[in-house]
């Protein structure tokens, strides 16, 4: 018999040491964004070192953290794995990052993101299938870790990216479909803005026009914030696209789509 879903707690405060402590040392995976937050990274790094037997890598990790100018969930995650990468190269241990990628702890697979977004060995297209994995991840988390993790490569390589991730728009999973629409924003969220796509949305096409009647509301929502986010330096071509989806498309999905999508031209 499955177990009920365990429900997270509404704030940070209200949520017991005991859990607490399941989610600090890597034994359970967080439910909401509230855990998510709450999980102590530097807690966790050292009962993760002490499980897989490396505690020589405890003190650089640790150190590279605490140089941070400014220190969130997302810098420290970038540290964290980051600062892993480097060792497990300089020591030639391929299996860490094996073991960080297939971890139950939804933190630790977030940290082997950077593992794969910072690697300079990996090109591109090498970098973006190895990913996909992470963007089909059950957890929200390791979803929007994974995209940031690669952003700076996509912004730099725009149209190759483009071009790869325009085959994923029609992958089997929604989370799939979803990356090649929410790494890609113009502005996105808690990362730097695409300038070629601010002024040249037009690039992004290829990934939009199939997600336009996607039936899951995951892929809407970033769609829709995709053009909201054109829209701000770039509101004839949002509202060019919009008027022709609605031409085109008597779908549901489009209709959600295009509302989000006009929403601050509309304001």
């Amino acid at each position: 018999m499955n177990k009920t879903p365990r429900k997270g707690a509404k704030s940070i405060k209200d949520i017991t040491p005991a859990i607490l402590q399941q989610l600090n040392s890597g034994a359970i995976a967080t439910v909401n964004l509230t855990e998510w937050l709450a999980v102590d990274q530097r807690t966790l790094l050292t009962h993760l070192l002490q499980q897989l037997d490396r505690p020589q890598y405890l003190s650089p990790v640790l150190a590279a953290v605490d140089t941070l100018k400014k220190a969130t969930v997302n810098t420290i995650n970038e540290a964290i794995g980051t600062t892993l990468l480097t060792l497990a190269t300089a020591h030639q241990d391929r299996a860490i990052l094996q073991q960080l990628a297939q971890h139950p702890a939804d933190m630790v697979r977030c940290w082997s993101t950077y593992t794969i977004g910072r690697n300079p060995a990996l090109s591109l297209e090498e970098k973006l299938y190895a990913i996909q994995p992470f963007a089909a991840d059950e957890h929200f988390g390791v979803r929007e870790i994974c995209w940031m993790a690669v952003r700076p490569d996509i912004a730099t390589h725009i149209v190759e990216s483009i071009h790869i991730l325009s085959t994923w728009t029609t992958h089997a999973s929604p989370n799939v479909r979803r990356f090649a629409s929410e790494a890609t924003r113009p502005r996105g969220v808690w990362c730097e803005h695409i300038e070629a796509l601010k002024k040249n949305p037009e690039i992004g096409l290829t990934i939009l026009e199939p997600l336009k009647t996607d039936e899951a509301r995951y892929v809407q929502d970033s769609v829709g914030n995709w053009l909201n986010d054109a829209s701000k330096t770039r509101p004839d071509f949002v509202q060019t696209v919009c008027d022709r989806w609605q031409r085109e498309s008597n779908s549901k999905a489009t209709t959600y789509i295009i509302k989000k999508a006009m929403r601050t031209i509309e304001k």
